[in-house]
């Protein structure tokens, strides 16, 4: 690592893939703490021989040798950190007179523990974990496969909801412009085409995946497969402590659509907006890109209960996620990732959903029209999208309130 980079580090400070710990002449046990949790978590840097503030003291030179291979010695014992590691630390010279060890640890496939304790990385802290619930969630977040397909070979056709397909090739067909392969296959033909239907290569079991459950599953099928699948929808405005109004949802994805799209539109003002000349449901454009990303992005495995909130000065949608990384999405920064790819192509193809990466963009978009502010996605165990309302805002109005006092909306529209 060269001292640029360095110093740009120690500058910004610690977080979550970033730590200082002091170290004296020798390695304290809470530095192999955060190696677990790094290595459970997003990866991160290690620096040895600096305070929490950033301030740099060294580590004295004569010991470094000693302190790297007691380091390696560390990781490399299974009765210590397990499974055991592979990770080489660098000795940097910071100046004449102080020395750094800094350590790179990579995200890993597996879940450490270090004396028998599991760590995760919260913010910039090594949080014990003992809760039977975080470990697996911990393990989901590790897999390497999408639990969506996971093969179900006693599931059968007659535990769908074959009564949606009618509507379904309608729905593709309109999307599509008026011609779509679906139509003029029969219902076994659609299933296997939407990747609803298929063999585990790895062992050898076909038949109908969890998407396919889902997706088009009855609710005691999917209650079966997915028992604590559920969507809890609510307004809080007036009673904040508990709610104005409910409904729980735990049908398939296709009516569970339908459904919180209604309960938004029900208690949502729709204002008036023009784009171009064409008159344009800003609530129905923003609620259907919340309501297709907690439908589809989902990690159906976890006990999380999923939610679509609306308050007085906020909605928000949350729900349970196999996060790749942690913090907030922006336009800028957005690597779109499918976590359900073979839901979320079937959510394309009948027009619940766009492109990959749309709904970020379209919600960045419209939601300055809609309340005059940005909405956050924040990447995490549980992902959340966060959209601000002002019932008294209007963009048609011609004025945007602020802290600073009034602005001209037209600057809104030329930021996008």
């Amino acid at each position: 690592m060269d001292l640029n980079a360095l110093q740009s580090i120690l500058t910004i400070g610690e977080n979550v893939a970033v730590e200082f710990k002091r170290c004296g002449n020798e390695i304290e046990s809470d530095t192999y703490e955060t190696v677990c949790s790094f290595l459970n978590r997003f990866g991160g840097d290690l620096f040895m021989g600096v305070l929490d503030d950033g301030t740099v003291v060294g580590v004295p030179e004569k010991a470094a040798p000693d302190m790297v291979n007691n380091f390696i010695k560390v990781i490399s014992n299974p009765t210590l950190l397990t499974p055991t590691v592979y990770l080489i630390p660098e000795i940097i010279k910071y100046d004449e007179k102080r020395i750094i060890i800094h350590v790179h640890i990579p995200p890993s496939a597996e879940v450490h523990s270090y004396k028998k304790v599991i760590y995760d990385r919260v913010d910039d802290a090594d949080v014990k974990v003992t809760a039977t619930g975080a470990i697996a969630q911990m393990y989901i977040r590790k897999q390497n496969i999408f639990t969506e397909k996971k093969i179900f070979p006693y599931a059968k056709m007659e535990d769908l909801r074959l009564d949606l397909l009618p509507k379904i090739r309608i729905m593709a067909q309109n999307h599509a412009g008026g011609q779509h392969p679906w139509t003029a296959m029969d219902d076994q033909e659609l299933l296997k085409s939407a990747g609803l239907y298929g063999r585990d290569i790895a062992t050898g079991e076909e038949g109908y995946n969890l998407a396919a459950i889902m997706l088009l599953g009855k609710d005691d099928v999917i209650l079966n497969v997915a028992p604590a699948y559920v969507t809890d929808a609510l307004v809080r405005k007036v009673n904040v402590d508990r709610y104005d109004d409910r409904e729980i949802i735990k049908t398939n994805l296709i009516e569970s659509y339908d459904r919180l799209l209604e309960f938004g539109r029900k208690h949502l003002p729709d204002k008036f907006f023009l784009e171009d000349t064409v008159n344009k449901s800003l609530r129905n454009t923003i609620v259907r890109e919340m309501v297709s990303n907690t439908l589809m992005h989902r990690e159906f495995s976890s006990s999380y209960t999923a939610k679509f909130v609306v308050e007085k000065d906020k909605m928000y949608v949350e729900n349970a996620n196999r996060a790749l990384k942690e913090g907030y999405i922006t336009v800028d920064n957005l690597e779109p990732n499918p976590k359900n790819p073979i839901i979320a192509s079937f959510f394309r193809n009948i027009g619940y959903a766009d492109q990959l990466g749309s709904g970020v963009r379209n919600l960045f978009k419209y939601s300055k029209y809609y309340s005059g502010q940005e909405p956050q996605f924040i990447e995490g165990d549980v992902f959340r999208i966060i959209v601000p309302l002002d019932d008294e805002y209007s963009f048609d109005f011609g004025l945007v309130k602020s802290e600073s006092g009034i602005s001209d909306t037209n600057s809104l529209l030329n930021e996008t």
